[in-house]
């Protein structure tokens, strides 16, 4: 009887132990992984299907996408349970055309388009990006106006060489509330700058270059954009003065307004950007104000180009507080009178230095002679005179960079000087021979005066 108490005893144990075996394994199994909404998977065959119907995208993709994406998508899991399981999957970042200069994923077709349900039916997009997609012939319109509800977690809008893509610049930007990169460069924008971008207080790049935009600059379109590093609106239309309120993007690395139409006085606000390392405002119409003498207290300037701008005055006296320079474009500003000295003794590593088409007279310092670093300079077309500076060595490295015709008064030996007759004693050597030589010859003169 004991016995076959026992017998049942462990046979309940090893029921019980196996039970709860099971049971553990299947806690410790990982729970199924939610698949994309049909209908998103849908938006994402007709956004394929529209910019290369060729490629028989539900053919090659017939699976979930989010399960195995085709290049070009990024799918994130939402967690919206306590235990941190994913409650759905959605599509957060597309990338079309382009992904670098020679590879294409997914590859946009001539005639490619631009299909609505892209600004529909993707809520949860943090990335928009097209490279290089709108490319053709005809014309691929934005539409008017963006949905209220797309937007509100995108990060990035990025759309660059796309000139076949039009249509006004305020349809692009809707509800972006937490933007950090707005990139429109190299289509077929037009139209003002929003004033609502200033509602963006997360962005860190604006770059709208290239385009066709034209009217003001919003005054107070940067003031609250406290996070700003890069602003870049070259190669428009735009007119008008440029607002101080530039000055209040304090962490502005970049500020490039070059190749448009603002005019007035240089604000002063750009003064205030310490932080400041890339600055051109060349080809505009910026007033007869001079070069600004603010730019001494820019610290950090790397590179300041304001050519083409009838700014006239002098050259003034700013180089030595700006050793960081490395590239100084000055061409066709009025400017005249002489190059000052601490132009080539302040910045160490000057590798780019543009004073062409001005009115400069005088020598050209013998510093420039000594710049180490330098690439290219351009001083064609000005009044200088004497002898140029620029030893053979230093010609042969820079070439045909070293552009300095158009001064009729200028002296430009084309070899190195003549050697002087017999040899040339260092200036080492020539110290040494006289504390050889003059104390033998007062010796012999000593003794004849002796005799």
């Amino acid at each position: 009887m004991a016995t076959s108490h026992r017998s049942l005893f462990l046979l309940l144990l090893f029921l019980f132990s196996a039970t709860f075996t099971s049971s553990q394994q299947n806690d410790d199994e990982p729970p199924p992984q939610p698949a994309l909404d049909p209908s998103e998977q849908e938006a994402v065959y007709r956004v394929f299907d529209s910019v290369n119907s060729a490629i028989p995208w539900r053919t090659i993709y017939p699976d979930d996408l989010c399960a195995s994406p085709p290049y070009g998508v990024v799918c994130d899991f939402l967690y919206a349970s306590p235990n941190g399981v994913p409650t759905s999957v959605h599509v957060v970042e597309l990338h079309l055309g382009y992904v670098s200069d020679y590879t294409q994923s997914p590859p946009c077709a001539s005639n490619a388009t631009l299909d609505p349900l892209l600004f529909t039916s993707f809520k949860r997009l943090r990335k928009l990006f097209f490279y290089k997609c709108f490319t053709g012939e005809a014309r691929v319109l934005l539409p008017e106006t963006i949905p209220e509800g797309f937007g509100s977690f995108l990060e990035e809008l990025v759309f660059i060489e796309n000139p076949s893509l039009v249509g006004q610049i305020s349809s692009l930007v809707g509800n972006f509330t937490k933007l950090r990169r707005l990139v429109l460069s190299g289509n077929g924008l037009h139209g003002s700058i929003p004033g609502r971008i200033s509602d963006f207080v997360s962005l860190e790049e604006i770059t709208l270059s290239r385009n066709s935009l034209s009217g003001g600059f919003p005054a107070n379109a940067t003031s609250r954009l406290r996070n700003l590093k890069v602003l870049d609106l070259s190669h428009n239309f735009l007119d008008g003065n440029a607002p101080d309120s530039i000055g209040d993007s304090s962490e502005l690395l970049k500020l490039d307004l070059s190749f448009n139409d603002f005019s007035g006085e240089i604000p002063s606000g750009v003064g205030k950007l310490k932080k400041l390392e890339f600055l051109d405002l060349s080809y505009n119409r910026f007033g007869n104000y001079g070069i600004p003498l603010f730019l001494s207290e820019m610290p950090r300037l790397r590179e300041v180009y304001l050519s083409g701008n009838q700014l006239g005055g002098r050259i003034p006296e700013i180089w030595k507080n700006l050793e960081g320079i490395s590239g100084i474009g000055f061409s066709r500003m009025g400017l005249r009178g002489n190059i000052p000295a601490s132009m080539g003794s302040g910045p160490r590593n000057l590798w780019y230095l543009a004073l062409d088409n001005n009115n400069l007279d005088g020598h050209i310092p013998e510093e420039f002679g000594f710049l180490d670093f330098a690439r290219e300079i351009n001083l064609e077309n000005n009044n200088l005179t004497g002898k140029a500076p620029f030893s053979e060595s230093f010609r042969d490295r820079i070439g045909k960079k070293l552009r300095l015709s158009g001064n009729p008064n200028l002296v430009f030996a084309k070899n190195s000087d003549p050697p002087l007759a017999g040899p040339v004693l260092s200036s080492s050597a020539a110290r040494a021979f006289s504390s050889i030589c003059f104390p033998t010859v007062f010796m012999v003169l000593y003794i004849l005066m002796k005799q």
